[in-house]
This record gives structure tokens, C-alpha cells and sequence, in this order.
């Protein structure tokens, strides 16, 4: 450890640098927290138009990064990535966070080092989602099939295994908390990620409130094609549906026929702002480790109508909250649920005000999520002195 009194010298190990997404904005915040913290990443392949949160800081990257065609296909190394990551050398610092869903907390560190685990999932594939990757990925049969399930049971054992070397886990939700306790039997402190809340903010004019709102990549979890489902059979409501991905012609499909259905497309950041602003409510019909799209239409001022699973829980409060009511949940992904659930929202909508949803989404704002690192830390590094 440090002497008392002197600078912490941390480190952020993270999975691997592709895009600016949500585990990116954790590291982000964690560099706004220890600007002088150095980044370990098993591969980075940023484009440098999204390399502001870094800033001009080096990534230490692992040997993978070299290794032929990592560049487009490094996922296809993730039996080397546990290797990849225990090379890492990082003997000179005093406290090390890794931003974890797959490999990145089997980072090796001293007795007299701190080890805080951020974990946005324990590894999905590996796990209680190891079935639906199989079929998704069409490995349920055959000679390659039964290569994948032999290096998944032999990562669930080293997943285990390098859960021992966390000194603190910290999980996004209360539902990764449970994920956590089952497969590590640890328990995990729960601090919610960061959400630019002064970003999405709600309109400087009223808004008009009439049509509802369903924006996200169109994946077959995502359940988009309940919610336009859903709203077919409800000719009075208005959909909109804003986002492109592979389900894109089956809900094409679906909403053909219905006026009442919106398909706007991937459109851009500002015009999904707009939509999040002016929405009835937005509506959300997947199991999320989190959600941050949720806090972010919350921040708009928008009520939420969700599948009660995963991390909207932690997100939506209910009718009777005594903090005021942000929106309805529902309990199954099935049209009918949605149609329910629609019609309990129009029942108590006057009773929910964007200042009530706004309110509730600064809990989830960036500085929250500062402070409750700022604060862990202080804790962790006391105890050690």
C-alpha cells in the first residue's frame, strides 16, 4: 500500500476497448473519479472518434491484441482470454477496479492490493444463458458444438475460481447482486451506473404526451415484436418504434396494417431525444441487467411501462411508492400483459408527473455514481491502513 496520507495508485482493468457503450461509460466515470489511473484492456480496437472518455491516455492491452485477424474476430480468443489478463502486471498499484462481464476480474493482485469488481454480469454464456447461445449460435449439435460446451464448463470452473481473488464486488443492479450470489456466493454493495442526466432532460415546452415509444437495437430478447404485437390489437393507442437490428422485418411484418404503428428506423441521437421528451410513455418488454435507457426516457420526464424482471425493478417505482409512482410494471412477455398493463397506465397516468420521473432518475445521474465510488474507495483504502 500507499504511505498514509499519500495519492492511491489505481488501476482499471477492462474486458476489451471495441465500441462506447455502457461498461465504456463505467470506465469513463471511474477515470473521472482517479484521473491518474492507468487503463488495462485485453484488446483495444476503439475507433478514435470514440476515444474521448479515455483521453489521451495509453492502453496497456494483453498479447492477444497481436494475434491474427484480433482486430475484426479477438471474441474468438476467449479460451486465451483467462491467460491474457493474469499477465497483466500490476504490482505497483494499490487499488485496481475491473470492469467485468466476461474475463477481466481473474486479474492476479498482491495481499496488500484491493481488488473492487464492477460487474455488469457475471459471464451470460457461461452461465444460465449457456442454452439460448447454443441454439442462438446453432452449436446445439456436432463436433464444433461439443468443442464450445467443453471451454465453457472449463470457464465457469476458472470463473469461479478467480471470484476468490475479488476483495469487494459491486454490482449494477440488485438483480446482477442475485446473479452474483448464485454463481460466486459472494454478496455484491449495489451501485447503479452512471446515466447522463444532463443530457436527457425534459422539454423546455410542454409536451404533448400522446403517442408511446418503444427505441432499441431489434433483438430477439429485446421483445419488440410484443410490444408492436401488443399495440395492433389497440388501434387507439399510438407506437412508436424507433431502432433497426435483425428483427427488423419481422416487426415490419407485424405492424403492416396498422396505422396506429410508427416505424421510424435507427434514427439520430437527437431526434431519439425528442421521441423520449414527448412520449406518453415508454415501453420496455425485456430482461435487463440493468436498463439505461429506462433512466434515461425517466430523466426526459417520460413514465415507463416494463417487463417487471432484471434491473427495472430498481428503476420503476409502482403505484403506492411513497416517493410518488414513475410508471407500471408487468409480469409476463406476452401481448396480452402489455395490453394490461397499458390500460392500468391510462387509469393512473394523471398521478404520475414528469417531476416525480425526473426526480427518480437523478438518483442514477453520473455524480451519484461518483460519489458512491468516491466513497467505496475512501472505505476500502481505510480499512487497509
Amino acid at each position: 500500500m500507499s504511505e498514509p496520507n499519500s495519492v492511491p495508485k489505481v488501476a482499471i482493468v477492462h474486458e476489451w476497448l471495441e465500441s462506447y457503450a455502457g461498461s465504456e461509460r463505467v470506465v469513463g466515470e471511474l477515470l473521472n473519479v482517479f484521473p491518474e489511473a492507468k487503463v488495462f484492456s485485453v484488446v483495444d480496437f476503439l475507433p478514435q472518434k470514440e476515444r474521448f472518455f479515455l483521453g489521451n491516455r495509453k492502453v496497456t492491452t494483453s498479447f492477444i491484441q497481436k494475434l491474427p485477424f484480433a482486430r475484426k474476430h479477438f471474441r474468438n480468443y476467449l479460451g486465451l482470454m483467462p491467460i491474457a489478463v493474469e499477465q497483466f502486471d500490476l504490482s505497483g498499484f494499490d487499488l485496481i477496479f475491473s470492469s467485468n462481464h466476461a474475463v477481466a476480474k481473474g486479474i492476479i493482485t498482491g495481499p496488500d492490493q484491493y481488488h473492487i469488481s464492477y460487474v455488469h454480469s457475471p459471464m451470460r454464456y457461461a452461465w444460465d444463458m449457456q442454452a439460448a447461445y447454443l441454439q442462438q449460435s446453432g452449436l446445439t449439435h456436432g463436433l464444433k458444438g461439443l468443442f464450445v460446451r467443453w471451454l465453457l464448463h472449463r470457464l465457469r470452473n476458472w470463473d469461479v475460481r478467480s471470484a476468490t481473488g475479488v476483495d469487494v464486488f459491486v454490482a449494477n443492479s440488485r438483480y446482477i447482486a442475485r446473479r452474483i450470489r448464485k454463481v460466486y456466493r459472494r454478496d455484491a454493495l449495489v451501485i447503479h451506473p452512471p446515466v447522463d442526466t444532463d443530457e436527457f432532460v425534459p422539454p423546455q415546452q410542454p409536451a404533448s404526451r400522446k403517442t408511446y415509444l418503444i427505441a432499441g437495437r431489434q433483438v430477439p430478447y429485446k421483445r419488440v415484436d410484443l410490444i408492436v404485437d401488443a399495440f395492433r390489437r389497440m388501434p387507439e393507442h399510438t407506437l412508436v418504434v424507433a431502432g433497426d437490428g435483425p428483427e427488423n422485418e419481422k416487426i415490419r411484418a407485424l405492424a403492416a396494417g396498422a396505422p396506429n404503428i410508427i416505424l421510424r428506423g435507427k434514427v439520430p441521437h437527437s431526434e431519439l431525444l425528442s421521441l423520449m421528451q414527448n412520449a406518453r410513455a415508454f415501453v420496455f418488454a425485456s430482461e435487463e441487467d440493468f436498463g439505461i435507457t429506462l433512466v434515461e426516457a425517466q430523466a426526459c420526464g417520460t413514465p415507463l411501462i416494463c417487463f417487471g424482471r432484471g434491473g427495472a425493478l430498481d428503476i420503476v417505482r409502482e403505484q403506492g411508492d411513497p416517493e410518488g409512482q414513475t410508471g407500471v410494471l408487468f409480469n409476463q412477455q406476452t401481448p396480452e400483459a402489455v395490453i394490461e398493463a397499458v390500460k392500468q397506465f391510462e387509469a393512473v397516468r394523471d398521478s404520475i408527473t414528469a417531476e416525480q420521473c425526473r426526480e427518480n432518475a437523478l438518483k442514477f445521474s453520473k455524480e451519484a455514481f461518483r460519489t458512491h465510488i468516491r466513497d467505496l474507495a475512501t472505505k476500502v483504502l481505510s480499512e487497509a491502513d
